[in-house]
């Protein structure tokens, strides 16, 4: 019956199962020896393809083998079943604990249940989504029954401030849990609300949010917590309101309110199958449902949805390239998200008026098409049968171990377990059906949501293929040498002769130099066009050579035309973009839309498209989370890069975008390390022992970072503080104290910034600006900062203060940071004493940093007199001299604004305010521009004079005399 491999695995299978059956004292083989010739086979096919029914059946051994003796494990299972197990479970359960407990076993029952007909193919696709589905509902439902009392008893009931009706929790199954359609290791996407802001009746009263907060994390524990007898469900919040960054429960006018001002397209898409899982027939949950359905249906026929699924599918293929999921099921070519994207886009474009369309229930929606004629029959009825095929693909690869995925395995047994669970005669058989299924999810999605027209690039002209294969003709060469001078270039014809003959080229296959042979004559005739062939030549290749074995990115660039000639021009306008792009192919992607190129977005925009990228990734996936961060954040460099090599925006707004860029993904940072520190430690306490549900952290930005002047490769100097309350613990069986759990989290975000991925790291970190430097503390407490600053900090330590500013964090700490540093930069102070001390450290830098040039042939942009550190000194010297007097000095961070106000407040002649800031823009657009080219600092006489630096740097030098030296 079996083939070699799986009749050797059920023998493993099968003698694991008797000795760990031997030491709980039961009896396997004669509960086996007393099944008919069909249930023996069936317990074999089962715990063949499933290591989970496995594992499961010892452990719940009475009730599982009376099942399959008497055939109880065949038989469809309802919600009925779920309760009456859960009160049996549950019948001594009085702690949480107690109720973790009774709930894991009960999803270790149930699922044993539903895989068993699944494998068998006793129960249909449907069938199976919903059972698992109707165990979620169940088990939340249930467990806010238990747990809500186990509050109530401190805090009392929760009432409205205006009616003073009793509130409740609702919870909205987001996705595949709204639709009925969960998988068999689907995580579950919540959102909680409630109705009306108040308070409790006490004893201990909290507000209405503190209550409902509090609840739902209890219920996250009671879901998601893993313990010895493992986890319910893996839960979710991230689609809620605000993402990470917003609070757990809302009310619903607070939910209203979100909606109607900065709900997002992907929103709409996630609120197709938002279902109310606490019941929908309530007055709370029809007011609910009133404010949901008209921001995901519009009153209109919405055409805009097949262009915004468009855009999402571009987005999800990026990332299948990104993340090589091509043998993703979900997520691939022909998978389930393109069957789903195809219902959207009906349900979107006409469930404003046909509300029979807003079904949330994937095949009845089908249905639905086909029967109002926008989909032809036969496409629905293909549609619904690849959708069947490859959810049941899905479930036999998750059956396997109870793992989250959907990517085919490349073990050959577990290869066999699934043709067998899918009842294929072998691997083969199985791949070939699957890649027919997929073929026809392809067709139907292009023929629906894809662009009606592809347009098919014309032939390119065969010279440039001859070019490539070193046999163009004098003639041909004579021709094409009218408009491409390039091609008479030896240094030309020899570069592209030694990367066609290269050892990477030869070693490729034959579908990939497929692939080079349509992009190459493309790309020479690109190259061709530019006034440097030679050096954009020589950027281009090192590019070519990396992506040889990833020849997807060949086609994209061979598809896309508008994409090969934006990197032609910015890899021959910059050195820099193009081995940036070279060390990280994947941001080729950024390439397609000229319009995203060169338009950077706002900071809103910005978190939005961060917190996009991360809902794709599970939220225990630590690695995935740091490689998306560091993706992200690539490919806006990159933007920034395309923008000022190709003249698009100025120096300041490029500075000004890449500080947002940090800040952005610093506050992602902060809240992933927060997030990931509660699940192991759980949450800091207050001094009433209550937990604190946001961190009590701040991120404060020194030097480029703190004055909003960051460039592509700079580090973020900063420095971390926590408000925590001294004394206290965390909340979590290993339990911290307040302070070391913030320390931990402050270390945990530096191996987040740090650690090398496959694309690198995310930033420098330099922390030596924290309270007594490299031997401090990696996190302060506000107390300890503000001490140090008083009575321990150098002078140099309070001009680094000048230019800082948070950067993320709690609030309220803003104001906190902000009184600090107001306190302490508006010192009065010894001016002479000051001066001197100023002098002293740049002195000190210049002698450790300058050029060390004594003939004055050479000058470093940034370290030597007269440059970069000057401005900044002198200016950060004004601040420290003058904020007492003046301290509206005080309101900017940034050097350009600092001079604006010396001016303003009339400290400095605004002629010197002018060439100061002339000087210092100049200065740092050069920096910009030899970054951009990977070029030195340091510049020779010539190159200084042709600038007009050697004007610039007498000015500079003769304002700080002025300043400092005016006794001398």
């Amino acid at each position: 019956m079996f083939n070699p491999l799986i009749s050797e695995h059920w023998q493993k299978t099968e003698a694991q199962i008797r000795a760990l059956s031997e030491r709980m004292n039961l009896n396997w083989k004669t509960f086996f020896s007393s099944l008919d010739e069909d249930q023996q086979a069936a317990v074999k096919h089962v715990l063949v393809v499933s290591d989970f029914v496995a594992d499961a059946l010892p452990r719940d051994h009475d009730y599982l083998c009376a099942a399959i003796s008497d055939d109880r494990i065949s038989q469809s299972i309802r919600a009925s079943d779920y309760h009456q197990w859960l009160n049996e479970l549950s019948d001594k359960a009085e702690t949480e604990d107690d109720w973790h407990r009774a709930l894991r076993r009960l999803r270790r029952r149930a699922m044993v249940h539903i895989i068993w007909r699944d494998a068998l193919k006793t129960g249909h696709t449907l069938e199976t989504t919903r059972a698992l589905s109707e165990l979620a509902d169940v088990c939340v439902i249930r467990s806010i029954g238990f747990l809500q009392p186990l509050l109530e008893v401190r805090h009392g009931k929760p009432l409205a401030k205006s009616s003073e009706d009793e509130q409740e929790l609702l919870v909205i199954g987001m996705g595949k849990l709204g639709g009925w359609e969960l998988n068999l290791s689907s995580d579950i996407d919540l959102i909680f609300a409630y109705p009306e802001s108040g308070n409790t009746t006490g004893p201990k009263v909290i507000s209405n949010q503190e209550f409902f907060t509090k609840l739902g994390q209890k219920l996250i524990q009671a879901l998601d917590k893993q313990t010895v007898d493992g986890f319910v469900f893996r839960t979710d919040m991230r689609l809620r309101p605000y993402g990470e960054s917003g609070p757990l429960v809302m009310n619903f006018a607070s939910i209203d309110e979100y909606y109607q001002t900065q709900g997002r397209d992907w929103e709409r898409y996630a609120m197709v199958k938002a279902r109310i899982m606490t019941g929908e027939d309530s007055d709370n949950a029809r007011a609910l449902l009133d404010i949901l359905r008209p921001f995901t249906y519009r009153a209109y026929v919405d055409f805009s949805a097949f262009e915004s699924l468009r855009s999402m599918k571009a987005m999800i293929n990026a990332e299948v390239r990104r993340r090589g999921l091509m043998n993703n099921v979900k997520l691939g070519p022909g998978g389930i998200r393109e069957v789903e994207f195809i219902v959207q886009a009906f349900q979107l474009i006409r469930g404003g008026q046909e509300k029979h369309l807003q079904t949330r229930e994937l095949m009845q929606v089908l249905d639905m098409l086909s029967a109002e004629g926008y989909l032809p029959v036969t496409a629905t009825e293909e549609l619904k049968t690849a959708y069947c095929f490859l959810r049941d693909s899905e479930h036999a690869i998750q059956a396997l171990r109870d793992e989250q995925t959907q990517e085919l395995p490349i073990e050959p047994l577990d290869q066999a377990r699934i043709a067998l669970s899918m009842q294929c005669k072998d691997w083969q058989v199985y791949l070939d059906a699957l890649q027919q299924y997929r073929d026809v999810v392809s067709h139907h999605f292009a023929q629906i949501v894809a662009h009606d027209e592809e347009d098919e690039s014309s032939e390119t002209d065969h010279i440039w293929l001859d070019l490539w294969h070193g046999e163009l003709t004098m003639d041909a060469r004579e021709a094409l040498k009218q408009n491409h001078s390039c091609v008479n270039d030896t240094a030309v014809t020899q570069l592209i002769n030694e990367f066609r003959e290269s050892r990477a080229v030869h070693n490729m296959q034959q579908i990939g130099r497929e692939r080079l042979e349509a992009l190459m004559p493309a790309l020479l005739e690109q190259v061709c066009r530019q006034s440097d062939s030679e050096e954009t030549l020589t950027r281009i290749i090192p590019l070519l050579e990396a992506v040889l074995r990833r020849t997807a990115y060949l086609v994209l660039l061979s598809e896309n035309p508008q994409a090969l000639e934006q990197l032609i021009k910015l890899c021959s306008a910059s050195s820099w973009v193009a081995e940036y792009i070279t060390r990280t192919p994947l941001l080729l992607d950024e390439l397609l839309v000229p319009e995203t190129l060169f338009r950077l977005p706002d900071p809103n925009e910005l978190q939005e498209e961060l917190r996009l990228r991360l809902l794709r990734v599970e939220a225990d996936d630590l690695e995935q989370q740091m490689e998306q961060l560091r993706q992200f954040v690539r490919a806006h460099k990159l933007r920034a890069a395309a923008c000022e090599v190709m003249d698009k925006l100025p120096l300041m707004k490029i500075s000004d975008y890449l500080s947002r860029l940090a800040e952005t993904a610093m506050t992602m940072v902060m809240n992933l390390a927060f997030e990931q520190m509660v699940s192991k430690y759980g949450y800091p306490t207050n001094a009433e022992k209550d937990p604190v549900y946001q961190p009590e952290f701040l991120v404060v930005g020194y030097g480029k970072s703190g004055g909003r002047e960051l460039s592509y490769s700079s580090d973020l100097d900063m420095v971390f503080i926590h408000q925590g309350t001294p004394g206290r613990y965390t909340t979590g069986e290993r339990s911290l104290d307040n302070g070391v759990f913030y320390t931990r989290m402050g270390q945990r975000m530096v191996h987040m910034c740090t650690s090398q991925t496959r694309s690198g790291d995310l930033y420098e970190v330099d922390l030596r600006l924290r309270p007594s430097g490299n031997s401090g503390m990696i996190v302060a407490s506000v107390k300890a900062f503000d001490e140090y600053q008083q009575n321990h900090a150098w002078t140099w330590e309070h001009q680094a203060l000048v230019r800082a500013r948070p950067l993320c964090g709690e609030p309220r700490l803003f104001e906190v940071f902000n009184s600090i540093r107001q306190r302490i930069l508006t010192q009065s102070r010894d001016i002479p004493a000051l001066r001197e001390e100023v002098r002293a450290m740049r002195q000190k830098m210049r002698d450790n940093l300058g050029s060390k040039d004594t003939s004055g042939q050479q000058f470093h942009l940034k370290q030597d007199q007269g440059g970069i550190v000057d401005i900044e000194f002198l200016v950060q010297y004004g601040v420290l001299a003058w904020s007492h007097q003046h301290p509206e000095l005080l309101q900017v961070t940034d050097n350009m604004r600092l001079l604006d106000a010396f001016a303003k407040a009339g400290l400095m002649a605004p002629k010197d305010c002018q060439t100061l800031q002339e000087t210092y823009l100049s200065y740092r657009a050069e920096t910009h521009r030899r970054a951009l080219q990977k070029q030195s600092l340091l510049l020779e006489g010539d190159i200084v004079s042709e600038l007009g630096f050697d004007a610039r740097r007498n000015d500079v030098t003769q304002l700080w005399k002025l300043w400092l030296e005016p006794d001398q």
